[in-house]
């Protein structure tokens, strides 16, 4: 067909909307107006309209376009779509591993991590770059076709980007909806006097199967790729590769995927993502899936009858319930971050009451458009800490008015800025009582300078009288004048009430002991003690190998921190101006000045820590140092493997208090056992 005028602008305009559909629904990240963006479809439809010759399948005028079906038709897949196993336990995780390891004869298997959208399985082909046809999983040998109601997805392209399209590509993911526009979907459910959906997963199962795309179009969903079927043209040899292919191509790759080099580094991920809970996220998660990277090794690996052997899912039991938000307030915290914090009317949660859930940031309060008074659902998954998830917008009553995030710290007043690129907000203040006092907190923790007796109460007090202002200070208290105060407590038994006591001599002797022993913990311990953004115990551990004297790391330039393995251009950035900084450089002469020792000692072992590489131990009995969540995450830092049962291939059994038939068949076995105390020893060193 000859070039006319028209055909260009229909070409031009049809290359515009694609590409502003792809930044608004895959990058979320806006180029035009609403306006703006309805004027150019609104042209594109009338050139069509005046030439109908130019009207084709792929064109963005025709996402719901389709008239409703009169039923759904069944379709054999070309390649089985297969189910994934799943787990519920990091040892049956690490078990999984082992036996993949095993069975590719202990070759270096790097292990892709990526999030299990709660969504519904879909497979949808292209054919020379147009989409041709979707299906449902069905049984995995046999699908729906669902195609006129996934081509009204607006982050799926009806043509896929570029010049080099495959000949044919199945790409396989998760059709889903977003907690934003479910609670905007209830709220149009509710006017019409429809009943609301209990979950996105539901609606959008219910979605997929509709028999008029017109309705499926309204509801807005999306979709992630995760895999493929039949292939025909792709160049990737593994899953990273893979990914990055079809985002060129305009499809949307699974968001925030990791790769780790072994497993030990998988399940050091899992460990922190169960401590510190899921980021912000608009859609829902049930767990995690591991994936061998290598699609070699993959095919080697074959599969079994329903499920592939190079997959798992890692899955977190989720547990929901409905509250009022009764107000939001903000604090501030050791490193200035400024966080939402959801007061809710107790509701009982998986056997706990909840009562405050981290609403994490600005962005979040504003993506899901929550409000004081509003109904909310409140979710907790696994040991993840509660979350606001969804807002009920059609049980809002009347108009609410939107929460105002603070333009001014809520403790010292001063301006709080935002982080460059990111999504905190902060107070850069740092003498803001409220970050000296989250600072304090965790210098005394067990993760920090391990300091007895030092917890919120004492830190509260301390500064609440004056008599603390800074690190330096608390090595320069005295018994007396501690023991002299008085404290509010709560009483104990039933009526609880608060109290007002003295300290005592007692505690101030054994605060005072702490604060003394605390002096010796080296160099690493103070810098990850110290609340420098971006440096953690194993952080500090790397920098202090290579440099491992305060004169040496005031000496380092920020190339020679980030050049230092696995800290990066980031890391080194924040410990250079920390150091350079005028708090940074009072804070550390201070502490020198107070006798504590900023010194560690040359490495004699491996910098990356792995000092019980190899080694399996096992933890019994009531400890006094460690939590039993701690002492497993020390084990696995350390390159060891924290099992719960004893065997002739266990090498050290660490007993506690209290120690039973685990000792006792670990000492009939021969298994070399540690008490807490040698255990530490052990591993003080590192």
């Amino acid at each position: 067909m000859p070039t006319t005028p028209a055909s260009q602008r229909v070409n031009e305009l049809r290359d515009e909307i694609r590409r502003l559909d792809h930044l608004y629904y895959v990058q979320a990240t806006p180029a035009v107006s609403d306006l703006e963006y309805d004027k150019l479809l609104a042209e594109l439809k009338q050139l069509e309209d005046d030439h109908p010759s130019l009207r084709s399948s792929d064109s963005p005028t025709q996402r719901i376009g389709d008239a409703p079906v009169e039923h759904l038709v069944q379709v054999p897949h070309n390649a089985p779509m297969l189910s994934i196993d799943n787990t519920y336990s990091r040892e049956e995780l690490q078990a999984y591993f082992d036996r993949t390891e095993k069975a590719l004869e202990g070759e270096q298997i790097q292990w892709v991590m990526e999030y299990k959208i709660d969504g519904v399985a879909a497979s949808i082909r292209y054919e020379d770059g147009a989409m041709s046809l979707a299906l449902t999983r069905g049984n995995g040998s046999v699908g729906d076709d669902i195609t006129h109601n996934i081509r009204t997805i607006r982050d799926l392209p009806l043509r896929m980007s570029g010049d080099t399209a495959p000949k044919v590509l199945e790409v396989r993911g998760e059709v889903y909806m977003t907690n934003a526009d479910l609670a905007d979907l209830n709220l149009r459910q509710a006017q019409a006097g429809a009943e609301p959906y209990k979950n996105t997963r539901n609606v959008t199962a219910g979605t997929i199967r509709l028999l008029d795309p017109a309705i499926a179009a309204e509801r807005n969903l999306r979709f992630f790729c995760h895999g493929n079927g039949t292939v025909d043209g792709l160049k990737a040899k593994d899953h990273m590769a893979f990914l990055k292919e079809v985002g060129q191509l305009g499809i949307p790759p699974t968001p925030e995927v990791q790769l780790f080099k072994d497993s030990k580094s998988a399940m050091k991920a899992i460990a922190e993502l169960e401590d510190s809970g899921m980021p912000d996220l608009s859609f829902e998660v049930d767990g995690i899936v591991f994936k061998v990277n290598d699609f070699d090794q993959r095919e080697r690996l074959g599969i079994r009858s329903k499920s592939p052997r190079w997959l798992i899912a890692y899955k977190f039991e989720r547990y929901e319930a409905v509250t009022t938000l009764q107000s939001i307030s903000v604090q501030v915290g050791k490193t200035g971050t400024i966080t939402p914090v959801a007061h809710l009317t107790p509701v009982e949660i998986a056997e706990t009451t909840v009562s405050r859930a981290s609403l994490h940031n600005k962005d979040e309060i504003e993506r899901l458009d929550v409000r004081e008074g509003d109904t909310v659902v409140v979710e907790k998954a696994g040991k993840i800490i509660p979350k606001v998830v969804r807002v009920e917008k059609h049980k809002r009553k009347g108009d609410l008015p939107a929460f105002e995030f603070p333009t001014h710290c809520p403790e010292c007043d001063s301006i709080l800025e935002r982080d460059e690129g990111g999504v905190y907000i902060r107070c850069a203040n740092p003498k803001c009582p409220a970050q000296l006092k989250q600072r304090l907190i965790y210098f005394g923790s067990r993760p920090g300078m391990d300091i007895d007796g030092l917890g919120e109460e004492f830190v509260d007090l301390l500064v609440g009288r004056g008599l603390v202002s800074g690190y330096r200070d608390l090595y320069q208290l005295e018994i007396k004048q501690i023991a002299d105060l008085n404290w509010i407590k709560q009483r104990k038994g039933k009526d609880g009430a608060l109290i007002d006591v003295q300290v005592g001599l007692r505690n101030a002797k054994k605060l005072i002991a702490g604060i003394d022993e605390s002096r010796g913990r080296g160099l690493a311990r103070v810098l990850s003690s110290i609340s420098i953004r971006h440096v953690g115990p194993r952080v500090a551990k790397l920098i202090t190998a290579k440099f491992n004297t305060l004169e040496k790391l005031r000496g380092a330039s920020i190339e020679d921190l980030a050049d230092i393995h696995e800290i990066g251009d980031a890391i080194g950035k924040s410990l250079h101006h920390f150091l350079n900084s005028e708090y940074g450089i009072a804070t550390m002469d201070d502490l020198a000045a107070a006798g504590v020792d900023l010194t560690d000692p040359e490495p004699v072992v491996d910098p990356d820590g792995r000092l019980l590489e190899g080694k399996k131990l096992v933890v019994t009995g009531t400890l006094q140092y460690y939590k039993r969540e701690e002492i497993k995450k020390l084990i696995e830092d350390l390159g060891g493997r924290a099992s719960s049962s004893v065997s002739k291939s266990t090498d050290f059994l660490v007993a506690g208090e209290k120690a039973g038939s685990k000792l006792a068949k670990a000492t009939e076995m021969g298994v070399q056992v540690l008490t807490e105390k040698e255990f530490r020893q052990m591993v003080a060193g590192d």
